[in-house]
Parts: structure tokens; sequence; C-alpha cells
């Protein structure tokens, strides 16, 4: 019927081209492009799955929420400010960004096996520590990461999770949050 139509204006003198290209294309066409926007028929209907790499251990930590009391690490509540190193979880005497000195980050250098990355939550926003106790660290060998806190908490999980030897050291925020 579109093709009679067309050939009728084509007779009298009215040759509209894109009438000619619609009634010769395929009545599923599509216009042609670089990317898919939408999956393949056989994509539709396969299913995911998943395989575990490796297992994890139990001697690893992990920081599954914080609040403003403190951090709940592998299961466990912990209030107020925490170190984490590879094995243990402790108190960490700071109150604010301004407490964290040399004195304050000496037991990250103590520790053996040698930590390489320690991450510094720092509350709710990102503080300038002094040179000299950044300094301090990197003279250890220890790379330093300053973030606020949930972002330190994110930072964390990801670097253990790779298998790097990470400790944190965090400040409660204001604000509440969970990771997961």
């Amino acid at each position: 019927m579109a093709l009679a139509s067309v050939r009728m204006l084509c007779c009298r003198g009215i040759a509209p081209s894109w009438r000619l290209a619609a009634a010769r294309r395929a009545p599923d066409w599509q216009p042609r492009r670089g990317h898919r926007l939408t999956p393949a028929d056989d994509e539709l209907y396969q299913k995911t799955t998943l395989k575990a790499l490796e297992r994890e251990s139990s001697s690893m930590m992990f920081i599954d929420s914080y609040s403003s009391r403190g951090f709940t690490i592998n299961g466990d509540k912990v209030v107020g400010p925490c170190a984490i190193i590879p094995r243990a979880i402790l108190q960490w005497n700071v109150g604010s960004y301004q407490d964290i000195t040399e004195e304050s980050l000496v037991l990250f250098r103590l520790l053996e096996p040698r930590i390489e990355i320690l991450v510094l939550g720092m509350g709710d926003k990102v503080e300038r520590l002094e040179p000299d106790v950044l300094k301090f660290m990197r003279e250890c060998g220890i790379a330093v990461e300053v973030q606020d806190t949930p972002n330190a908490c994110a930072t964390f999980n990801f670097l253990t999770s790779e298998g790097r030897v990470t400790a944190a050291a965090l400040i409660p925020p204001h604000a509440v949050g969970a990771l997961r």
C-alpha cells in the first residue's frame, strides 16, 4: 500500500526521497550505531554466575559501618577513635586532627611486618596535617593517605581486600553511614 502511494506520487512528478527510502527498508530496520543501546536477544536470557576466587580470611579486618560514636569492624563495635592494624583493633587516643602528631603515629612505625600504607580518617572533612608528621612517616617508608573518614573506611577495605599490608587510624565523623 505504501509502495502504491509512492508510485502515484512519482507519476505526478513529485518524488519525495524520504518516502522512497522508507519504502525500501525492511520493517524492523534500526539506525546503525557504533555501539548497541540494548542487549541482543541471546544476551537477555543468560544467567549470571559468580565464582569466589579466594575465601575471606578470618584474620583480615574490614570496616562494616561507622557512626558518630565509633565503628563496626568485622561485626565488633568500637567506640571512639581507633587504630586498625593487620590483626588487631586498638583505641587511639586522639580527639581531633589537631592531636595527630609524630608520637600518636609512632605505633605504626613499630609494626612488623612493616605496613605499606596508613589510611588516616580525619572525621567529616579532610584536614591538613603538619608537614613534619607526614615527613616522619615518609622517612619510615610508610605512605600516608589522608581522607575524610567515610572515604578512608572504603579505601582501607579496598586495600585490605587487595592483600596490601595496610593500617588505618580513624576519627569518627559526625554524620552516620554504612559501608556495603
